[in-house]
């Protein structure tokens, strides 16, 4: 019974999942940006690019799968495909803003093009959020009705085995 709890989290709340999301999304994305510098400097650019963007992606998902969601287990093949999307869709936000930015203003100086970039960046950010909580890693209903249930059960029975069955005799030691 107790198995059946350790591998059956509790959804966390919106806060923590995202404070999560941003933890293991931003420690991947921080680790990928070294990744590519290292594998560049022995394959072109945009193939290491190309390489690390892919496992990447794939080890963040993992990762939200298990620790962000509270899923507590391995990523699906649809919901691998399903972040990519959700990945694809947030470099096509950020490529578009600097797209509008180079169209908008003639020489954008490197402070524009950051907050420009930022911005995009953490606006799409936000929208993968939602979109790989309530649509990728989404729990029904039932999932989480089990999940409480199965706490719940859990708890009631090592409460009935903590109280002794029969009457506690006390004596006197002499």
């Amino acid at each position: 019974m107790e198995t059946t709890l350790s591998q059956q989290q509790a959804v966390p709340g919106t806060f923590t999942a995202f404070a999560r999301f941003v933890l293991f999304g931003g420690g991947v994305g921080l680790a990928s940006s070294f990744a590519v510098a290292a594998l560049a400097s022995w394959i072109y650019w945009g193939l290491a690019n190309a390489l690390i963007t892919a496992a990447s992606t794939l080890l963040a998902t993992e990762l939200h799968a298990r620790f962000t969601f509270g899923a507590g287990e391995r990523a699906t093949w649809r919901q691998h495909a399903q972040s990519a999307g959700s990945a694809a869709a947030a470099y096509a936000v950020t490529s578009v803003a600097m797209l509008a930015l180079q169209q908008l203003v003639a020489a954008p100086g490197v402070v524009l093009e950051q907050v420009v970039y930022l911005s995009a960046s953490a606006f799409a950010g936000v929208a993968r959020f939602a979109v790989l909580r309530l649509v990728v890693f989404r729990r029904s209903r039932s999932q989480a009705a089990a999940t409480v249930r199965a706490a719940r059960h859990v708890h009631a029975t090592a409460a009935c085995t903590a109280i002794p069955a029969g009457p506690v005799m006390l004596s006197r030691a002499a």
